[in-house]
């Protein structure tokens, strides 16, 4: 199947993409990598009536460090992510999470940016933005920068709270470091990403995000769970972070917070496995994921 006509349009600066947006938002949709929009357009899944591609936009692809956050822009391809030092050393769910993003076209091609925006319950990265408590950066000719925090943008399956007329210009992850070296370092901490995949560039059959901070009493002071195609959409797993902010971490603390996930989700039984299966694949996961971002977070 072919999609239906559009317009295309190429605009050479931001200034460019935000006025289109700004008259036409209501039926156009924006192409960073393509990887999710082009199927969807060929399936008719997805009719824009103006494509606006951004790939000629100048700075909008670059990894940076400020303000505590590791800052990823728009056009930040997901092997500019796992070939990048400054995610290797800044954020580790991150750096764990980005050589299980699709098959190596994908990754070549497709965007962070783009990843989120779609927010398919089965994607990687929403997960991980979940649990790191991401924020997504939009901006609007006429509103400005708008920040947004993760739990307030993706609102629902394939649904978040971007505006027609906005375009997102990066996500600002938090940074953490492995050691205190002086007074401005960020938090001591540690992330993880466990998925189970059927193929390589499958779908998750499971996947789980996680990311602890320590005080300096070596107790957890920030966690986060978050789990990926076992819900409607991806799932921020709060009541097992409740249980261990605040707690010195132990392998009953993470046993105990496993079963709070496995309890969290609802996945379909399908020809990847049961829903039993893949619930104690959550289980099994969330332990794995809490003991390797705690030794990441104490080394």
């Amino acid at each position: 199947m072919y999609p239906r006509a559009f317009d295309y349009l190429a605009p050479e600066t931001k200034e460019e993409v935000l006025d289109v947006l700004a008259e036409r938002g209501d039926e156009v949709k924006i192409l960073a990598g393509g990887q999710s929009l082009i199927p969807m357009m060929k399936l008719r899944l997805a009719s824009p009536g103006t494509l606006v591609d951004i790939n000629r936009v100048p700075d909008l692809d670059s990894i940076s460090i400020g303000n505590g956050h590791l800052t990823v822009q728009a056009l930040v391809r997901h092997n500019d992510i796992v070939n990048s030092e400054l995610v290797t050393t800044e954020n580790a769910a991150m750096a764990s999470a980005a050589p299980w993003i699709s098959d190596p076209i994908v990754r070549n091609l497709g965007t962070l940016a783009g990843s989120v925006a779609h927010h398919d319950p089965e994607g990687d990265w929403a997960s991980v933005m979940l649990a790191c408590g991401a924020q997504v950066v939009a901006e609007s000719r006429d509103g400005g920068e708008r920040v947004i925090p993760i739990t307030e943008f993706l609102t629902d399956m394939f649904t978040t709270s971007l505006q027609p007329t906005e375009m997102i210009t990066e996500v600002r992850v938090p940074r953490y470091a492995s050691r205190t070296t002086h007074e401005h370092a960020p938090p001591r901490g540690g992330g993880n990403y466990q998925k189970l995949e059927r193929k390589v560039g499958d779908y998750a059959t499971v996947g789980v995000a996680t990311h602890l901070e320590l005080g300096d009493d070596g107790g957890i002071s920030k966690a986060g769970i978050a789990l990926t195609s076992v819900y409607p959409h991806n799932l921020k797993v709060t009541e097992a972070e409740h249980l261990l902010v605040g707690s010195q971490p132990s392998d009953e603390l993470f046993a105990e917070a496993a079963e709070i996930a496995k309890s969290a989700c609802t996945p379909a039984s399908d020809v990847r496995g049961s829903a039993e299966y893949k619930k104690d694949v959550v289980r099994v996961f969330t332990e794995r994921g809490l003991a390797a971002s705690l030794a990441g977070a104490q080394r």
